[in-house]
């Protein structure tokens, strides 16, 4: 399927200015040559950290609802990555920089965890792969061009590229891509807009979370 015929880029071009915006913010770029400050990661840090929780849940919820197990497996899989390695990032990233986890979310960091909680309870596959999908397109896209991360960059910076870039996760977001593709025609034109909403939401979040993250 040729890229412009499939829903997720219909989807991604309805937000095409927050896209952009998103992926090729000031934080992610000064992350990959160095420049950014260390207090802005440790806002950073300490604020995504707390999208774990809600976004395995959501992770977790896709996989149950998944049309199979061929369908199910790689979600499975990649819910490994993120209780794995991902999750030891954060800390040890966190400890390098003399920060620690916090509850203390804020209004950016809230909405996201909203988004997530309600497309997992909204018992909808489509809903939740709308947000999945977002979460994970966005990165790929600005982290990509930046991989191999330059030798020079502390393990904070550059590890959190790499988680987000290369073959395998190029693999994970074609993956959500391609289970939100499949559902799509078989929902009715309900289910298609409340997707759609939950999609455009999604980026404009990202967007609001690397503008809150950059004025730290």
């Amino acid at each position: 399927m040729q890229d412009s015929a499939r829903a997720t880029e219909t989807l991604r071009q309805g937000k095409d200015v927050d896209w952009k915006a998103a992926t090729t913010h000031a934080f992610t770029r000064e992350l990959s040559d160095g420049t950014l400050p260390e207090h802005k990661m440790r806002w950073y840090l300490q604020q995504d950290y707390q999208f774990v929780d809600g976004f395995v849940r959501l992770l977790a919820s896709a996989i149950a609802y998944a049309p199979s197990l061929a369908d199910s497996v790689p979600a499975a899989q990649f819910l490994a990555v993120i209780t794995g390695p991902e999750n030891t990032y954060f800390l040890r990233a966190m400890d390098a920089l003399g920060t620690e986890p916090s509850n203390d979310a804020a209004p950016a960091t809230r909405a996201f965890q909203d988004l997530m909680a309600g497309a997992a309870a909204s018992g909808r596959y489509g809903n939740m792969l709308a947000v999945l999908v977002v979460a994970e397109w966005v990165y790929l896209t600005w982290a990509n061009p930046e991989n191999p991360p330059h030798e020079t960059l502390p393990f904070w910076f550059a590890e959190w590229i790499t988680l987000h870039a290369g073959e395998g996760f190029e693999g994970v977001v074609e993956y959500l891509r391609g289970q939100l593709d499949k559902v799509w025609p078989t929902l009715d034109a309900d289910a298609q807009a409340e997707a759609t909403r939950l999609f455009h939401r999604a980026i404009e979040l990202e967007r609001d979370f690397f503008d809150a993250a950059y004025a730290a």
